[in-house]
Formats: structure tokens, C-alpha cells, sequence
């Protein structure tokens, strides 16, 4: 969060991206630092997931993230 906090402070557009268990987290932490970051969330877990996994991961998430990332 911190990043996507400093990206976007500096008028980079960032998106942030992580598994869905971290979807409260990610609400409380842009709450206290008074954000509202473009948030892409793709399925838990993704430790230990082989190259092909994450790559599936990634494709599934990829048109979320274009769209996010140039919505502003």
C-alpha cells in the first residue's frame, strides 16, 4: 500500500495487486493512509503455486489490471 501510496503521489498510476485473503487488509491499510488505490485481487494462495499457476494467475488478472491502471 505504501507503495501504490508514493506511486501515486508522485502522479504515477500504480495498482495494487494480491491474493484475496488480504482483502480487509488492504481496505483497513488504504483507509488509514487516507487512499483509495486501484486494488486487483487474484485468488489465494499463490505461495508455492508452480511458474504455470502464477502465469495463469497473472493472465487472469492482466485485463483488470489495464483497465485499473488507465482508468484515471
Amino acid at each position: 500500500m505504501h507503495d501504490i501510496a508514493d506511486l501515486e503521489g508522485r502522479g504515477i498510476p500504480g495498482v495494487g495487486i494480491a491474493s484475496t485473503e488480504f482483502v480487509q487488509a488492504a481496505a483497513l491499510q488504504s483507509k488509514v493512509l487516507g487512499i483509495d488505490p486501484a486494488l486487483v485481487f487474484v485468488r489465494h494462495p499463490i505461495q508455492d503455486r508452480t511458474d504455470d499457476e502464477l502465469r495463469a494467475l497473472a493472465d487472469e488478472a492482466l485485463e483488470q489490471i489495464i483497465r485499473s491502471i488507465t482508468a484515471n
